[in-house]
């Protein structure tokens, strides 16, 4: 891909159950899904206007028996992948699948920040761009944000191993700051401290919609649950966190239409 090292390239989600979760982004992002042809594993592919935005698949059973949970995971492109699964445990993270080539489709590591928050680098085989995240447009993601357990930590290793840049900083009381991540001088997201007593320290992605309101109906019908919002954001756009019906979190971010 002709991304640049350190860019958001694709999404995944891990789930229990690949057809419910089908329906449920079908329903609630306008998804299409097909399968991914060659794949050795059964994979999905989640799609909007043409253009691929994530990948599904099921859990693995071995995953599964060590409590591994439903939840989305994000890959990182890189330029080297090998030299990346070697810096990132020396740097303090973590190592759960080694470089590993996909025919056709690239070179991927399975890594973990010094908090354990779990992402993936890629270097992938085709030419092109992805768009998968693609701020303005709907149904792509639109905003990476970490929660973890050391914020400082967090920020000085992912700076240090992709080149992103501290942003401005917006206060959040008792919480500290909620730190904006930059690359190539375009946001990416932001880096805050996980809620105590909440979730494990997580990447928590959202998603694109064209109204706010709808799409948080749009969850609960499909058999969702809205943890956070609508709750409108710096911009006047608004954000939802949520989960979908086999407990993996995600988030949704557009206008107020009414």
């Amino acid at each position: 891909m002709a991304n640049s090292h350190g860019d958001f390239i694709w999404y995944e989600l891990m789930t229990s159950d690949n057809a419910a979760a089908e329906q449920f982004y079908g329903a609630v992002l306008g998804w299409r899904t097909r399968p991914a042809e060659g794949s050795p594993v059964e994979y999905r592919i989640f799609g909007t206007g043409g253009a691929d935005v994530a990948g599904l698949m099921a859990i693995p059973p071995d995953a599964a028996a060590t409590g591994m949970r439903p939840g989305w995971l994000g890959y990182i492109g890189v330029d080297d992948v090998d030299a990346m699964a070697a810096a990132i445990p020396a740097g303090g993270g973590r190592q759960h699948v080694p470089p590993t080539d996909i025919p056709g489709v690239g070179r991927f590591a399975l890594m973990a920040d010094p908090q354990g928050v779990a992402f993936y680098v890629m270097r992938g085989a085709k030419e092109g761009t992805s768009t998968s995240f693609a701020p303005g447009r709907a149904g792509h993601c639109h905003w990476n944000e970490l929660a973890t357990t050391d914020q400082e930590a967090a920020l000085a290793f992912y700076t240090r191993h992709f080149g992103w840049r501290r942003g401005d900083a917006m206060p959040m009381g008792e919480m500290g700051e909620y730190r904006f991540i930059t690359h190539r001088g375009t946001p990416l997201g932001a880096v805050m401290r996980r809620v105590p007593n909440g979730p494990p320290p997580a990447w928590n992605f959202y998603f694109g919609v064209a109204d706010i309101d709808a799409a948080a109906a749009a969850v609960r019908g499909a058999g969702g649950a809205i943890h956070h919002g609508p709750a409108e954001v710096p911009g006047g756009e608004f954000i939802i966190v949520g989960g979908d019906p086999q407990g993996a979190t995600f988030g949704l971010v557009g206008p107020r239409k009414a």
